[in-house]
């Protein structure tokens, strides 16, 4: 049985917004915090199912196209932060994801291009799945250190600096975090790329972005090491390193070089 993609939306995001109303309700009743972060997670695993069900439908990982890459990340955004939630309490990281989540679901409400059950030669490979999930974890959490980044700015402006080391530990985390994740992914591209191009490596535009971005995070793991008491360059250093991987996820495909790219599917 097919699930209309807009009624999953509705409830998705009619979940979300009861629940971030919840997180911030003034009245302190733990219990309602505790039934908000039922509320993310149902509508989180709700998103789960659809993707299950797509995969059953169209006979094939729904991994291909940016509409189901949009539908993964919006599943795995609002997981990640809730997560980090339950183990921070912070609220506004929690809803920072569902947010997230809700402009990718709309988007793919807009671009309805994720029904396609054709796979080509090059991605009938046992690589595939495992490839693009990890690097959607990896873009998950990097993408999330730049609301820390945020948040640093604005305890920055308000003359808070002593919240900075807080702020950016858990940045830090993610990080490192997304950083293993990424390694894991372009090993993984590599080995992939061995299997059906006779190649590890052909400097391919999203192979090139691939490696910068996560060059960027390299260099901001040694910055933070060698200078930790560098906290508001550090919070720059984030938002550059968001910016380069921004570029590498979606920028690359505007670029004229993107035309004879190998991850042109």
């Amino acid at each position: 049985m097919h699930i209309d993609f807009d009624i999953i939306v509705k409830t998705v995001i009619s979940l979300w917004i009861f629940a971030a109303v919840l997180y911030y309700v003034p009245i302190k009743k733990n219990y309602l915090k505790t039934i908000a972060v039922i509320l993310s997670f149902s509508a989180t695993l709700i998103l789960c199912l659809y993707i299950a069900q797509l995969w059953f439908s169209l006979e094939r990982p729904p991994l291909r196209t940016k509409g189901e890459t949009r539908l993964w990340y919006a599943t795995i955004v609002p997981l990640i932060t809730l997560i980090i939630h339950t183990r921070l309490k912070t609220y506004w990281f929690a809803v920072y994801g569902q947010v997230m989540a809700s402009v990718f679901l709309i988007t793919n409400i807009i671009h309805p291009d994720y029904f396609d059950m054709t796979l080509m030669p090059a991605l009938q490979s046992y690589w595939f799945v495992p490839h693009v999930i990890i690097y959607m974890v990896a873009y998950a959490l990097l993408a999330s250190t730049v609301m820390y980044a945020a948040r640093g700015f604005y305890l920055y402006n308000k003359g808070k600096t002593e919240s900075l080391k807080s702020i950016l530990i858990r940045a830090d985390v993610l990080v490192y975090l997304g950083f293993a994740m990424a390694t894991f992914g372009i090993s993984f591209g590599a080995f992939w790329a061995k299997e059906a191009w006779g190649g590890y490596w052909a400097w391919d535009p999203k192979e090139t972005w691939a490696l910068i971005s996560w060059l960027c995070y390299l260099t901001y793991i040694h910055f933070r090491y060698k200078h930790p008491k560098k906290q508001y360059l550090a919070l720059w250093f984030l938002v550059i390193c968001f910016f380069m991987l921004l570029i590498g996820w979606h920028g690359v495909d505007y670029m004229p070089s993107a035309k004879q790219s190998m991850h042109s599917y």
